[in-house]
């Protein structure tokens, strides 16, 4: 094989690689944004219930504040009522605290009730807290590993890059613009196998003529269909090749 198209092909195995290092490094950053988004999810979950809670326990205590009142109210009209002239008044007092001792009663129902719903509302809140911790916990552990592999890849990078210049100031400069030239418009896919007669790229079967003085190997060649560079690259039977070689001895 050409020197220059051995050349080439190790170039074309460190441009795929630096592809690959530069989307992942590319990607991370995208990775913590989303696992970040799940520790958003994961706190407004715990404040909604939180609020859910804290409005429980604030609307108890309006209803505590209530009865004191009521209560109070209460106990004037009792001694307002010991005070009373006529019957009519006697009966007006009467009606009055029964009517806030009736309001009294529907606000120590919903206390209980708000009670019974605050157990379930504190649970709530104490798992979403301990499930916020663990989704932290989590998240510390992913930013971690994804800093320590894009400071691996763009160590790789760096290297890769450094061995694909070395590559390049070795190749004959009209040859490396060609090369440049297919790999841009074929997305990193500038060499192609012909070895079964056919580019493997495109598909198209070589002319009988192109694929023997494609297999002398004594020059760069590039499909006549799709422009890329050709490389004849058969499978070496070293089996048989020495047991051809022990019958000929």
């Amino acid at each position: 094989m050409l020197q220059e198209l051995a050349l080439a092909l190790r170039l074309q195995a460190l441009d795929r690689k630096i592809v690959s290092l530069e989307t992942e490094i590319a990607t991370l950053p995208k990775h913590i944004a989303e696992i970040e988004k799940r520790l958003e999810a994961h706190t407004r979950r715990l404040e909604t219930d939180r609020a859910a809670l804290s409005a429980n326990q604030r609307d108890r205590k309006k209803l505590e504040g209530d009865i004191q009142l009521h209560e109070q109210k209460v106990s004037k009209l009792k001694d307002q009522m010991a005070g009373a002239k006529t019957n009519e008044q006697y009966k007006a007092f009467q009606h009055e605290i029964a009517y806030i001792e009736a309001e009294i009663r529907k606000a120590e129902d919903k206390i209980l009730d708000f009670m019974e719903q605050s157990e379930p509302l504190d649970k709530n809140v104490k798992l979403a807290e301990t499930e916020l911790k663990k989704e932290q916990q989590h998240v510390e552990a992913e930013k971690t590993r994804a800093r320590e592999r894009t400071a691996i890849d763009r160590k790789e990078l760096g290297q890769e890059q450094s061995e694909r210049k070395a590559i390049a100031d070795q190749l004959e400069p009209k040859f490396y613009a060609e090369y440049e030239r297919i790999r841009k418009k074929t997305r990193n896919t500038p060499i192609a196998d012909a070895t079964e007669g056919r580019c493997s790229a495109c598909q198209i079967a070589l002319r009988p003529q192109f694929f023997q003085d494609l297999r002398r190997g004594d020059k760069i060649m590039f499909c006549e269909s799709c422009g890329r560079i050709l490389t004849y690259n058969p499978i070496i039977d070293v089996a048989g090749d020495l047991a051809a070689s022990q019958q000929t001895a």
